[in-house]
């Protein structure tokens, strides 16, 4: 039973998350960005922000209403194509996990993962890695200076977060698993690719796609020439 209601809860989210067109969901992936970008002292750290090699965006995780929760959700990818550069092409993936206990409701919250080095790069462009077992990860500190509480997290490959009602906070995604939407691919890019093609940047950035990586690139432009840096 537990297993069949897990399978109808993250079925029902996957569904919901169809429903949105891929130009809808870039559009939306670059709002969360923005916001992330108007909240010095409540969002996530500029320091942390300047130096991640990639960011992921999950716009509106979709999280069930029944006694087993499930969540999918499907977002984009993208890499710094050189230490401090800009970022590239985006990769569409998909983002699935499943919690036991009570849910009193349906949720859908956006999610932001700073992946800070090489080897979390590789783990992304893979064709299926679990966070916590594939990748360290560990709930993001906030705030305008969060050096104290980072260095207790120097060791993570993956910094997550969430906005749920416009406010940020740390995420722990344990358990969650990332894979390559490769649908959403041949649509952004015309044929099949592959999520370690495009983030090692074989691609050009598709014109639908152009909206999600200005914001990013913006918000790493503010952060490194920001007072006192």
């Amino acid at each position: 039973m537990f297993k069949i209601a897990m399978i109808a809860c993250v079925a029902a989210g996957a569904m919901l998350a169809d429903d949105e067109s891929a130009d809808k969901r870039l559009q939306n992936a670059s709002a969360v960005v923005q916001e992330m970008m108007g909240m010095p002292d409540k969002g996530i750290p500029k320091d942390l922000l300047e130096k991640a090699q990639c960011i992921v965006v999950v716009p509106g995780l979709k999280k069930g209403a029944f006694i087993v929760g499930g969540q999918f959700g499907r977002g984009f990818a993208s890499c710094r194509k050189a230490a401090g550069g800009h970022f590239g092409a985006p990769a569409a993936i998909k983002m699935e996990g499943g919690s036991f206990g009570l849910q009193l409701g349906g949720q859908s919250t956006d999610v932001i993962m700073l992946v800070m080095g090489q080897r979390g790069m590789d783990k992304l462009a893979s064709d299926k890695f679990t966070i916590g077992a594939d990748a360290a990860a560990a709930a993001g500190p906030l705030g305008r200076d969060a050096r104290a509480d980072t260095d207790a997290k120097l060791h993570a490959e993956i910094l997550s977060y969430s906005r749920s009602r416009g406010a940020f906070a740390g995420l722990s995604l344990q358990g969650a698993t990332l894979r390559p939407d490769q649908d959403e691919n041949k649509k952004l890019y015309g044929k099949e690719m592959n999520n370690k093609e495009i983030l090692n940047g074989a691609m050009s950035v598709p014109p639908a796609a152009r909206v999600l990586t200005s914001a990013l690139n913006r918000a790493s432009v503010e952060s490194a020439d920001r007072p006192g840096k």
